[in-house]
């Protein structure tokens, strides 16, 4: 008899924090316009369909763990050409980017609350993403908790998967170990180029473009060096025709 497949190692904790009442308020007139539950999405109770979520079909970026929505809410104000998928399981992050979206007036992020894993695995098409952005995920720490670290590279070869040719996969983290070993995993995925292969350690240059939220400011203030990692989907090669 065959075995049970493993579960998933979970790569987040939910944390259980109350709203402040301006994110509550938030939550409740905004949530269920702009936020799906991913769970519904995987069991089928609502559709995966960027194109109905925004009312276009336009590029497509995903950001796993948008955090306090920093990041997201500046990125799509100066991208409103491009469509964005905020993927999070803390609800006060969420509460906070629905604030954030709402005072500057956009409407091309959509906000997911769930594993956003689960949902690249079973529900984004292949080559269907202009791009990845995974900036500070959870960097676990202690030894023992490293196998549950984001960026592995099961995970890597998926995400490379869901990039259209050219899309680009941006990387950034405080933990100097945690930065080596995304470079070692997506360095040696065959479907991602490093942009910065010929630049000193494979190291991104800090783009200006990037946000510096409250959490980089801490990590800066304690010492700690923020490196960035870029990579495209590679073009897959023409099939080869031999002749007869």
């Amino acid at each position: 008899m065959a075995e049970a497949p493993h579960p998933p190692i979970p790569t987040f904790v939910h944390h259980r924090s109350r709203l402040t009442e301006g994110q509550q308020h938030a939550w409740d007139r905004w949530w269920p316009e702009r936020g799906r539950d991913v769970s519904a999405i995987l069991s089928g109770a609502e559709p995966y369909d960027p194109p109905a979520w925004f009312g276009r079909t336009a590029p497509l970026v995903l950001e796993i763990g948008s955090g306090m929505g920093e990041s997201t809410a500046a990125l799509a104000a100066a991208a409103p050409e491009i469509d964005h998928i905020a993927v999070e399981v803390y609800e006060p992050g969420l509460a906070q980017l629905l604030m954030r979206l709402a005072d500057a007036g956009l409407t091309n992020v959509t906000l997911l609350r769930g594993d956003a894993v689960a949902l690249l695995r079973e529900q984004v098409p292949p080559a269907s993403l202009a791009g990845i952005r995974i900036f500070f995920p959870d960097p676990w720490p202690k030894r023992r908790h490293r196998k549950r670290r984001l960026v592995q590279p099961d995970f890597i070869a998926l995400a490379a998967s869901r990039l259209e040719p050219g899309g680009f996969l941006h990387l950034a983290t405080d933990w100097d170990d945690y930065a080596v070993q995304m470079r070692a995993v997506c360095d040696a995925e065959p479907a991602l180029e490093n942009t910065a292969a010929g630049r000193p350690g494979g190291w991104t240059p800090r783009p200006d473009w990037r946000p510096v939220t409250k959490f980089e400011q801490r990590a800066r203030l304690e010492g700690r060096t923020v490196r960035d990692l870029l990579y495209r989907a590679r073009h897959a090669e023409a099939p080869r025709d031999d002749g007869p």
